[in-house]
């Protein structure tokens, strides 16, 4: 069963937060310019990095520039596509070398014209074919984006809720939340990361390793120790940390 709010980690004056965007803040929706972002998420997450002196960074597969239009006029530190680029709190922009992705765009795009309910997200170092309005073409998709990945070096596949993602091999959410957490002012905090995809998995297993705390966003199995039902819920917890100044574990 969900635990309520109140039985999730504490957000303390020590607490380094990371959060996923997609299923976490706000809910997933038929295609990825279509999320709405709640009423009150934008203010609540300006008060929780002023009261954590900074210590706040969203961590996602979506490109900075995206996640800064939807949280307009706010601008966070950041780690997009999945760890490939991430913004640190000072504003400097840390990238991995390019990867070849032409074999896999190729691909993604003789699908999305045989079949128009795809959507392929070009991205600066990644990119993303989404089937959520195709549900059926599933396993076309994903034979067709692990044929194309062989044919290429230095690239991944990640398969996530109704997305299949490819980026640089070796980045992950994992990858760049210890970055953060090596820089001020995230470096001797806590961190507290919560997400809700199987691409956030990465990112639990490297705070686990820093003895911080995980929360998973869903039913679905998950490294994370804590587990919430859904957005609503992370975000009255989330809403909860600014009001007490310490949410109670």
């Amino acid at each position: 069963m969900p635990l309520p709010p109140d039985s999730l980690p504490a957000i303390t004056p020590d607490t380094a937060l990371f959060l996923d965007f997609d299923g976490t803040l706000v809910a997933l929706a038929a295609q990825p310019e279509l999320v709405q972002v709640p009423p009150l998420l934008t203010s609540t997450l300006a008060a929780l990095y002023a009261q954590l002196d900074g210590a706040l960074a969203l961590v996602s597969g979506r490109q900075l520039f995206d996640l800064d239009g939807f949280l307009a006029p706010l601008l966070l530190p950041a780690a997009g596509e999945h760890g490939a680029q991430r913004r640190t709190n000072d504003g400097r922009l840390v990238s991995v070398p390019p990867a070849d992705l032409r074999q896999v765009l190729l691909a993604a795009e003789a699908l999305v014209q045989r079949h128009p309910l795809l959507k392929l997200e070009r991205k600066n170092l990644a990119l993303s074919l989404h089937y959520r309005q195709a549900p059926e073409l599933e396993a076309l998709c994903l034979q067709a984006m692990q044929d194309a990945v062989q044919r290429s070096a230095g690239i991944e596949l990640m398969h996530g809720k109704q997305v299949i993602d490819i980026k640089p091999a070796g980045v992950s959410k994992g990858m760049a939340i210890a970055a953060f957490m090596a820089e001020a002012p995230f470096a001797g905090r806590l961190p507290v990361f919560a997400g809700d995809d199987v691409t956030d998995e990465a990112g639990f297993e490297a705070v686990r390793r820093l003895g911080g705390h995980t929360i998973k966003v869903g039913p679905e199995p998950t490294l994370a120790e804590f587990r919430c039902a859904d957005v609503q819920q992370l975000a009255r917890w989330l809403q909860q940390g600014i009001a007490t100044g310490e949410a109670t574990v």
